[in-house]
């Protein structure tokens, strides 16, 4: 049984593969975090592990989790199973590491376009041969409503709504429009134009806001909130081969 520890901006998912099979899932807050993988690990007889963290994790952490498992720690170093073209390959965030693995595992031989629907929205492309260029970095949802909010005197902090329409006849209803009309547009525009210079495109949605924005798109897409997940699970096991 292989262990998926992902330590995104604002959660921890965990998940347990056997072999390609998603079996168990779950999300943890931090200070719940150790606790839950141990009982997790025990509960699964899990042998190895793979840890994804945008953050910094702690030592004492590591330490106690080696005493546990064999654990893989995700970073630039790490084999993984894509010929990485990106121009500052050390700088690669792990997410999109993983997303890319998942991609070349879910679709040999395609080109692909992963856009991850989070914190941050990523576009990452990885093409046919397995060879990834990059792509681009724009904030989220949430971090869009918490700007309108953070660098204006009056503007309210809102959450996400589906009660949204073009023309916003309050101040409420004209940032819904904005942000969700904004974000909207700007993925169905960057999926058309990476269409128009690659073939028989795939293009997979994932992240925390994928439900909110599958059925809002125009394009056609491949929805799958576990996508990082999967892509995890075969580096570790590219790594145990």
């Amino acid at each position: 049984m292989n262990l998926i520890i992902d330590i995104g901006n604002t959660r921890i998912k965990t998940a347990v593969f056997n072999k390609g099979e998603l079996i168990h899932n779950e999300i943890f807050k931090s200070e719940n975090f150790l606790k839950g993988v141990v009982r997790i690990i025990k509960k699964y007889s899990c042998d190895n592990a793979i840890i994804s963290s945008v953050s910094a994790v702690k030592k004492n952490d590591l330490f106690l989790l080696k005493s546990e498992i064999n654990l893989i720690m995700l970073s630039s170093d790490t084999k993984i199973p894509f010929e990485n073209n990106y121009a500052t390959p050390k700088t690669l965030g792990v997410d999109r590491i993983a997303l890319v693995s998942s991609a070349v595992s879910s679709y040999p031989n395609k080109n692909v376009l992963i856009i991850d629907a989070g914190t941050c929205i990523t576009y990452d492309f990885v093409n046919q041969k397995r060879s990834y260029f990059g792509g681009a970095i724009s904030p989220g949802i949430s971090m869009r409503y918490k700007a309108l909010n953070k660098f204006t005197q009056k503007l309210p902090l809102l959450e996400p709504s589906n009660n949204f329409k073009l023309v916003g006849n309050s101040t409420e209803t004209s940032i819904h429009s904005g942000v969700v009309f904004g974000v909207i547009n700007e993925i169905d525009s960057s999926i058309y134009q990476y269409k128009e210079k690659n073939e028989e495109l795939m293009v997979v949605l994932t992240g925390g806001d994928v439900n909110f924005l599958a059925n809002k798109l125009k394009n056609s897409i491949f929805a799958n909130p576990n996508f990082l997940l999967e892509g995890l699970n075969s580096i570790l096991t590219y790594n145990l081969q």
